[in-house]
């Protein structure tokens, strides 16, 4: 089991990367939110789960230890696999998860893509019990302080594509966001700013199905 590795980034794409770690570079798939903590040429520290599917591994990674039981407990509702998995940890952080299973907000859920009143239903239903609030947030394992640099937009529509929305929607999800909250405009955080457009994303698909 390979539960985390320590080594340079080598490169990050819209939904994985690479880290070295003693000459061996590592492909791990990852949320949206890690990749943008990533920084090209350091050396960090990914918190990490390796899955067989269909007989072939595939390598997860997380910036904290709690993202990755998040992760590994989503995979055990029903219908649930690792593309939504991940989506879940694109829109809320490891506590907002805990806090809306413990608050029975199953709407909640159904601002991540993939997920619809039934599957939310079933988080709640599944989970309830096994995600509870904890005292003290978990700190992150990455090694980089630096502040993002205030052009994510792109980043934030590449990320958007890569979970499935199309250009036309991610834009318009980005544009939303930023009339609904104008202060995203001149935040440099690169997970906050896509989390408001997943949510803000997640708005609309609840309201077209009304």
């Amino acid at each position: 089991m390979i539960s985390s590795l320590t080594g340079e980034i080598q490169h990050i794409g819209t939904d994985k990367a690479v880290i070295q770690v003693a000459g061996v570079g590592y492909v791990f798939s990852a949320s949206p939110n890690t990749l943008s903590a990533l920084r090209l040429g350091s050396e960090m520290t990914v918190q990490t789960l390796l899955m067989i599917r269909d007989d072939d591994p595939v390598l997860f990674g997380f910036g904290t230890a709690d993202e990755r039981e998040i992760f590994e407990t989503m995979m055990t509702v029903s219908g649930i696999g690792p593309r939504i998995a991940l989506a879940v940890l694109s829109v809320f952080d490891p506590d907002e998860v805990r806090q809306h299973i413990d608050q029975q907000d199953d709407k909640a859920f159904t601002k991540v893509p993939g997920i619809g009143p039934k599957s939310a239903r079933r988080i709640i239903l599944e989970l309830s019990g096994k995600l509870v609030p904890r005292d003290e947030p978990d700190q992150p394992s990455t090694t980089s302080s630096r502040r993002h640099e205030p052009t994510w937009k792109d980043q934030v529509q590449q990320a958007l594509i890569g979970l499935g929305w199309n250009e036309k929607d991610a834009l318009k999800g980005i544009a939303n966001a930023l009339e609904t909250n104008p202060d995203l405009a001149e935040s440099p955080d690169v997970s906050a700013a896509l989390r408001a457009t997943l949510q803000n994303l997640g708005e609309g698909q609840r309201r077209q199905r009304l």
